[in-house]
């Protein structure tokens, strides 16, 4: 693997128009500038205050179980000749990353004097924490969530209905997250004054795609900190993330994107944005987006219904078009396989998002003998089993 020089300016502030290099900004109706405008002055405030980081840095630690943990899996790398080291996301509260940058953005909530929370979710894990934020500080919830998306994920369904929050469906279109988020935003231009938009990744307009990776660079800092304490001072020689919109790799990314580690981001072979997608605006943001010679933005498809996206965040298309990380896709066979491989070897059970960091790191081993790779397990996979078994039972049938 290659990767760019260092860089101490890589994953910094965006510039004054929201962008990162040509992508990103705003391109929102005008009934939204002025909610954008205020979190942007409201995020920079928070993060400026010493009581605010305190406050969040708390319940990180005493309710999200921060810092997540660095496991070495011994048995899968002696399998395949790469040193593999898994930032264990999957064992925060809830049960993924997600928590880390709700949990930010419900404090914001609060400071704004807003009561409402409102989210999107793709495989339910966004929901979740966002319903689960909203139980614990008192806050009205509603999460938006593809129809499809509902049928293959129904525990994190009945998860943010216990939690208290309103799950509607997402009936238009593919009915999966990118309509979700489409049915989110209708919902916040209308009740804005109430409400605030808990986004889940680094997508939709400026603030969002800074807020919500900079809530997310925690992953990174303890990343950085656990492997060069593991290394006697070294970094990884590759940093491996899932990519859907891209929260959690813009989180890990962010600890090494200024050190000689190769930065891998992994994306779904039915919506790799990245690798077939051209620029065009969605969601507020212009980024690669997979769209038609029209202009008409396709259908994405993966096995995971959190990478169910056909866009990608607007940091990831800078990353991308500067060399400092490259992004591949896989397969869903792939995906299968490297789910039932981690399961087996180290008796850690990934979510199907992960598992295509692993599939991509498994298909890649031979060319990486003796490296170590970092992945970011972003999350477990309880709510996948379900679906799994349906799918290794009907093969073997």
């Amino acid at each position: 693997m290659t990767s760019s020089p260092p860089d101490s300016s890589f994953m910094g502030e965006p510039d004054a128009t929201g962008r990162f290099g040509r992508f990103g900004g705003r391109f929102i109706p005008e009934t939204l500038m002025p909610a954008c405008i205020e979190l942007d002055a409201a995020f920079r405030d928070a993060w400026a205050d010493a009581a605010f980081r305190a406050e969040l840095d708390e319940l990180l630690s005493s309710y999200a179980g921060r810092p997540s943990p660095l496991t070495e899996c011994h048995r899968l790398s002696e399998e395949i000749g790469v040193r593999v080291l898994l930032k264990r996301e999957d064992l925060n509260h809830t049960g993924s990353h997600k928590i880390n940058n709700v949990l930010g953005q419900a404090l914001l909530t609060k400071r704004m004097g807003k009561t409402r929370l409102v989210a999107e979710t793709g495989a339910g894990q966004h929901g979740v924490a966002t319903a689960t934020a909203a139980a614990l500080m008192g806050f009205e919830c509603t999460v938006y969530m593809g129809e499809v998306d509902m049928e293959r994920q129904k525990l994190n369904v009945f998860r943010m209905r216990l939690l208290g929050a309103e799950v509607r469906p997402a009936l238009s279109g593919s009915r999966t997250l990118k309509d979700a988020v489409n049915e989110a935003m209708r919902d916040w231009v209308a009740t804005v004054e109430t409400s605030h938009y808990c986004l889940g990744s680094v997508m939709g307009p400026h603030p969002y795609p800074w807020l919500v990776r900079e809530l997310h660079r925690v992953i990174g800092d303890e990343a950085r900190q656990q492997t060069r304490a593991l290394l006697d001072g070294a970094d990884p020689d590759v940093v491996v993330a899932c990519v859907g919109g891209g929260s959690n790799a813009a989180g890990i990314f962010s600890g090494f994107a200024d050190t000689s580690a190769a930065l891998v981001g992994v994306e779904p072979a039915g919506g790799a944005a990245v690798g077939a997608g051209i620029p065009g605006v969605v969601h507020g943001m212009h980024s690669y987006l997979m769209q038609d010679e029209w202009g008409q933005v396709e259908e994405a498809h993966s096995i995971s219904a959190g990478l169910d996206y056909p866009g990608v965040g607007p940091e990831h298309a800078h990353l991308s078009d500067i060399g400092r990380a490259q992004y591949h896709p896989v397969t869903d066979d792939e995906v299968i396989n490297a789910f039932q491989v981690l399961t087996r070897t180290e008796g850690i059970i990934p979510a199907l998002e992960p598992a295509h960091g692993l599939a991509w790191i498994l298909r890649e081993a031979p060319s990486m003998q003796g490296h170590t790779v970092l992945l970011n397990l972003s999350g477990r996979g309880d709510k996948d089993v379900a679906q799994m078994m349906d799918i290794l039972e009907g093969e073997r049938s």
